[in-house]
């Protein structure tokens, strides 16, 4: 049954004038959640599929995600909407995959709740997560960074994304854009998922 497997969820109320609009996690086996919850329904969850949903998991919490649901978001978010924003298409023999899998992974998997998910993507154990503050906001900014180049942003274009979350922390949109930088040379050479 889907309830007994770790199951991708995002929250309907969505406001564009939030601190972020989508809010999106994994959580763990067993638990239950009201229509207010849109949860991922996947018959057949493997490894790769697991590895899937904290690489979802992890784009759609970027802030170049929220800059697109944005757009089109007031009070709610609905599938219609998100089956219309794009999404890069990576799989584990891409590149940068496995390297949002795994900050995805640290950030989510900080309870025995998340043993088996920790086990299954290489972390070990929910000991592995990260559940210091600075680190977390470290991570945080380094798939917002990563994400960014796989949405084949320049510099100017992501700096401006960053410009219209006005209640945002500017230290954490510092740290995203000073990650975009860090990330820059790794991504010089490859193309462009989303274009």
């Amino acid at each position: 049954m889907n309830y007994q497997k770790y199951r991708l969820a995002f929250r309907e109320i969505a406001r564009n004038t939030d601190i972020r609009t989508v809010i999106t996690t994994l959580l763990p086996s067993n638990v239950f959640a009201n229509h207010k919850l849109f949860l991922s329904n996947l018959d057949n969850f493997s490894i790769l599929n697991y590895q899937v949903l904290l690489y979802i998991c992890g784009l759609l919490n970027s802030f170049v995600f929220d800059f697109m649901a944005r757009q089109r978001v007031t009070t709610s978010i609905s599938m219609f909407i998100v089956y219309q924003l794009p999404v890069p298409r990576l799989t584990k023999n891409d590149r940068n995959f496995n390297d949002i899998v795994q900050r995805a992974a640290k950030l989510i998997c900080t309870t025995p709740e998340f043993d088996e998910l920790a086990q299954e993507v290489g972390l070990g154990s929910h000991q592995q997560g990260v559940t210091d503050e600075a680190a977390r906001a470290k991570l945080r900014a380094e798939l917002d960074g990563m994400v960014a180049h796989l949405y084949g942003l320049t510099e100017d274009e992501f700096s401006y994304i960053l410009t219209t979350f006005p209640i945002v922390n500017a230290t954490v949109k510092e740290a995203a854009l000073s990650a975009y930088r860090n990330f820059a040379p790794m991504f010089a050479n490859s193309e462009l998922v989303s274009r």
